[in-house]
């Protein structure tokens, strides 16, 4: 996927099939286009997407937004959106509107965009005039997320998924989680690999002894399969669930859980190999690209995502930095949080410099990688 500057006459063909079908190319052409920054999106060597966009000191109008019919709802048009964000605030850009159809209006409110005007009418279309910030937004807190796995019980670590490579940290995960409490840490990661196996939630009295004895804010994740799995994990004092396999393999479902439990209680984990999911214990690599994925999945209200790369877990060889970067530019809105890999402090710092939200680190802390001590300094 690649975006490049194009002509007006570029343009054209697209914003009269998408926009205007019964419009001659002549008439789909704008008074100001040769001031115009016009821009085209590239998918398999095909335009796929068009707009122009008009710079007027701290504030820019872009117009004809338009992307092909067979390739709407693939994220094209977030990521044409996210490239004028860019290319505004290089020209000094402050605020950023349009003229959104009526129709349209929800793909901007996801976007961050305020309807500004009330309903008007042109050539018989209803629009809203729709604007965004594009001052700096006040940065969030980068977010250490240690993670306790529990198999019978007991804290443990795997390499890279295998059961068999299995190594007991602890007997007791509270004793782990009261630590990480007591250095100032707010999060936990808690995952039920007994759960995971078994498809069903095994280690619940794990996460009730954590929540209800530590002030952390836990995500659990592990063999949640049906709403059952989900009712007990939240009934347990989880303040987020944390689902992988089931929003590839039945999204309906997942979407259902989103709807009944709201965004802000599910933290979407999303194993990738390569560019494409894997799911099933990472026994199974699919043909999905993780940016479809994800995409669709931030189309549907996720908020949270963390990515793991495979390759990389419990390795202690460093993490995906620029798989993670690509992700962010090709997803715009997400809140992605690194997983597996990280092997020192430095690719923490190296992580919240790349743009992530959090980073959520197992073996590092276990093996004397990470200090205590030097996680506290980024609290």
């Amino acid at each position: 996927m690649e975006i490049k500057r194009i002509t007006t006459d570029e343009t054209l063909q697209l914003r009269r099939d998408v926009m205007y079908p019964h419009w001659s190319l002549d008439q789909v052409k704008m008074d100001h286009d040769a001031e115009g920054l016009h821009y085209g999106l590239f998918a398999n060597g095909e335009m796929v997407s068009v707009v122009s966009l008009f710079i007027s000191g701290r504030t820019a109008q872009f117009r004809k937004l338009a992307t092909a019919v067979h390739h709407q709802g693939k994220g094209y048009g977030k990521v044409m959106m996210a490239h004028l964000a860019k290319v505004s605030r290089e020209h000094g850009v402050t605020t950023l509107w349009c003229n959104a159809r009526a129709s349209a209006e929800n793909f901007y409110l996801r976007l961050g965009f305020r309807r500004i005007s009330e309903l008007f009418y042109k050539d018989n279309i209803a629009f809203y005039k729709m604007d965004i910030s594009l001052e700096p937004a006040a940065k969030q807190r980068f977010t250490i997320i240690p993670a306790i796995d529990v198999i019978g019980g007991k804290c443990v670590r795997l390499t890279q998924g295998d059961y068999a490579q299995k190594t007991v940290y602890n007997e007791h995960p509270l004793e782990v989680a009261k630590e990480f409490e007591d250095a100032g840490v707010t999060r936990l990661h808690l995952v039920d690999l007994d759960g995971a196996k078994a498809g069903a939630v095994v280690n619940w009295k794990v996460l009730e002894e954590i929540a209800g004895k530590t002030s952390l804010v836990v995500d659990f994740g592990g063999g949640i399969k049906k709403e059952a799995d989900l009712k007990i994990v939240f009934e347990s004092g989880a303040a987020l669930a944390t689902i992988g396999s089931i929003a590839v393999k039945d999204p309906q479902l997942f979407f259902s859980w989103l709807a009944t439990y709201g965004a802000d209680k599910i933290f979407l984990g999303a194993d990738v190999k390569g560019e494409q999911l894997a799911v099933g214990g990472w026994l199974e690599t699919t043909d999905t690209s993780i940016y479809d994925f994800l995409r669709a999945n931030l189309d549907k209200g996720v908020k949270e995502v963390f990515c793991t790369d495979i390759a990389k877990d419990g390795l202690l060889q460093g993490p995906s930095t620029g798989l993670y970067k690509k992700i962010i530019e090709a997803v715009p809105g997400i809140r992605l949080t690194a997983s597996g890999g990280v092997s020192n402090i430095a690719d923490v710092h190296e992580l919240e410099a790349a743009g992530l939200a959090g980073v959520i680190i197992g073996k590092a802390i276990y093996e004397g990688k990470i200090s205590l001590d030097e996680l506290k300094k980024m609290l």
